[in-house]
């Protein structure tokens, strides 16, 4: 059988997709718990089938490196793709844990009555369809599929060459479990073709995806940000950072930026930048810089003063701090690299975080309220923190469950990206058969009116 070309094996995929998203949106909530249930179920029920389906993309792609002569990579190109019975145990848990979340569809934020007795509200509503471009492997694609299908949304999913086998697998799951719950066909859509254009196609047709989110590293988010001609969701780049204010607790400022930084030091909202009031320097940065460097293995890139406080240690176990550059302020590190520089006071804080945006995640460490409450008024980021680590800025941690990742960028979905912000909102109006009266205007302007009909 002859192979479509991909512009038109995607463009056929998206139209049945596109044709699934109005049944799909006002599907009833208790059938999508279901559906989900019947999902977990079948994840646990069909362990070994995912886990032969693995093992054949594992041999895959360990024969795939050999051929190219990276004998040494197979081994970790092996450790990564490969899945456990407990990688799919918690695969269903999760499944699980999503299908039990509140719907947020249909969920009325505002409503207020006008003076004429018209009733005006606010509704939740699907994106619509929702393209998923992720190098991440199956979980990654299982919480995908889940979260959309919760939140009314149809979700086209193009993962990784290396899950191939794995994820037709999976997805024939979702399929039959839709099929037979009551869900209409094309509300899940796997792109099988493992061609890079197919991920690109994706990112051309906006008359069919609604929006698209990148789940991977710093380059896919950056070819998706460039080419995607709809809205990129779960934009996580901008930097992070820590403030820490001149009256701060040593003791909880040091534990703040260690857990933000060392917790997980590639994460997105790993802390990237510390600035630190010049009053508590001295007693901070030496023993804060010790831990980075030798506890953590954390590159130190320090400003002038900095360098002055920590460059150099009598014990050779410690590395030295290096001097930072101008680049360095304005860097998401997703790397275990952290830059810190001296500042003046609160103000001189607030202006380094706007020069060098966008900001994602900030935190201040402070004693003092009114300092607390000017700096979340007046830092513009996704996630404002007082007395918290970055890594707190996550669905999870803020109780509502599972997300696709964390947005930094203007949209309606700002911050972490779980449930409520895979939907966006519809007027609804109510009447008892109001017409719309013409406004009264203005004398003044009445006057210019008819002055100027007077010239005329």
């Amino acid at each position: 059988m002859v192979e479509l070309p991909i512009k038109l094996y995607v463009e056929k995929l998206l139209k049945t997709a596109r044709s699934a998203a109005r049944p799909l949106s006002y599907l009833e909530g208790r059938v999508k718990t279901d559906v989900l249930l019947a999902i977990a179920q079948r994840l646990e029920d069909q362990a070994e089938a995912i886990l032969e389906a693995n093992r054949q993309d594992v041999e895959q792609v360990g024969k795939a490196l050999e051929g190219e002569g990276h004998r040494d990579r197979v081994r970790e190109a092996v450790e990564r793709v490969t899945l456990t019975p407990e990688d799919v145990g918690e695969m269903a848990s999760g499944v699980r844990q999503i299908a039990e979340l509140p719907d947020p569809v249909g969920d009325t934020p505002r409503l207020w009555t006008r003076p004429n007795g018209m009733l005006v509200s606010r509704v939740r509503v699907p994106i619509g369809v929702i393209a998923v471009i992720s190098d991440f492997g199956p979980p990654v694609a299982v919480e995908s599929l889940s979260l959309c299908l919760k939140s009314g949304n149809v979700c086209v999913l193009r993962t990784h060459p290396d899950w191939n086998q794995t994820n037709q697998v999976i997805f024939s799951l979702y399929r039959t479990a839709l099929e037979e719950g009551g869900g209409p066909a094309g509300a899940v859509s796997l792109i099988e073709r493992t061609e890079r254009e197919a991920a690109l196609e994706l990112l051309k047709v906006p008359k069919l995806v609604d929006a698209v989110i990148p789940r991977g590293g710093a380059s896919l988010k950056k070819i998706v940000t460039e080419q995607a001609r709809m809205p990129v969701l779960c934009n996580d780049a901008g930097v992070c950072s820590i403030y820490v204010d001149g009256d701060a607790d040593l003791p909880m400022a040091q534990n703040i930026v260690a857990n933000s930084k060392a917790q997980n030091l590639t994460a997105p909202n790993s802390v990237d930048t510390l600035l630190v009031h010049r009053n508590i320097a001295r007693p901070l940065l030496p023993g804060l810089t010790r831990r980075m460097l030798d506890d953590y293995k954390v590159e130190v890139r320090g400003c002038p003063e900095t360098m002055a406080l920590t460059g150099t240690f009598e014990l050779p176990s410690y590395k030295s701090t290096v001097a930072a550059t101008d680049a360095d302020w304005g860097q998401q590190f997703l790397a275990p690299i952290i830059a810190i520089k001296v500042v003046d006071d609160m103000d001189e804080a607030l202006d380094h975080i706007a020069c060098y945006g966008p900001a994602q995640t900030v935190s201040i460490v402070t004693r003092d309220y009114a300092t607390a409450m000017r700096f979340t008024q007046q830092v513009d980021a996704s996630t404002v923190g007082v007395n918290a680590s970055t890594r707190l800025s996550d669905s999870l941690e803020f109780g509502q469950g599972e997300q696709m990742g964390l947005s930094s960028g203007r949209i309606h979905a700002r911050g972490p990206v779980a449930l409520e912000e895979l939907t966006c909102e519809k007027y609804v109006i109510f009447g008892t058969g109001q017409l719309r009266q013409p406004h009264p205007v203005p004398t003044a302007y009445e006057d210019a009116i008819m002055l100027k009909k007077g010239m005329g």
